[in-house]
């Protein structure tokens, strides 16, 4: 028997909607979507879905129908939950080298890549959207990041021959348009620390 619950919410200025599926079979899933215009709204709510046992499963940016231009994650809860167990970063900037350092700082506090998309926002244009997570029970595997940015997809396939010579695995791409180089292919790459 499974009941399935939904909400539609405004919180801060977030539009949530979120659909919970609570059964008594083994191995149901609950979602929660979350919507915003505002990407530090959604840290927060990132967090407080976390909170209640939900984890990061995906990101897009683009239109929805109610909302306008948004940023949406899906969030998920398997089985046993651990509320709080995850913490999650959203990074936004429509400069690569602001990316770069501010997803290097996450790396270092234990945060780990785990998707990106493009969002529109109404004050800063089109910015990179980067989503990262830590877990609180285990110890962090900490990364170097290196982002690469080109408006060539040439130049970009010799960057990613060189960044995976050094080590580095692909984890994420987007094109975008960025402050500096117009529109571009964002590419984040990854290796464990040495």
């Amino acid at each position: 028997m499974t009941i399935r619950a939904c909400v539609t919410a405004c919180v801060g200025g977030a539009l949530l909607w979120g659909c919970a599926s609570l059964a008594t079979a083994q191995g149901s899933i609950g979602y929660q979507l979350l919507a915003t215009s505002k990407t530090s709204t959604m840290e927060k709510e990132m967090n407080a879905a976390s909170a209640g046992g939900f984890r990061f499963a995906g990101v897009m940016g683009g239109d929805t129908a109610i909302g306008g231009q948004e940023v949406v994650v899906l969030m998920a809860r398997e089985g046993e939950a651990v509320n709080g167990r995850f913490q999650y970063k959203l990074l936004a900037t429509t400069k690569t080298s602001t990316m770069q350092k501010e997803i290097q700082a996450a790396g270092d506090a234990g945060y780990e890549y785990k998707g990106q998309t493009v969002f529109s926002s109404a004050f800063a244009g089109e910015e990179v959207v980067v989503i990262l997570e830590r877990d609180r029970q285990a110890t962090p595997a900490l990364y170097e990041y290196r982002l690469l940015a080109t408006s060539k997809t040439s130049t970009m396939e010799k960057e990613l021959g060189a960044a995976g010579q050094a080590g580095f695995q692909f984890v994420g791409l987007t094109v975008s348009k960025t402050a500096m180089g117009g529109s571009e292919v964002v590419v984040i790459t990854r290796r464990e620390r040495r």
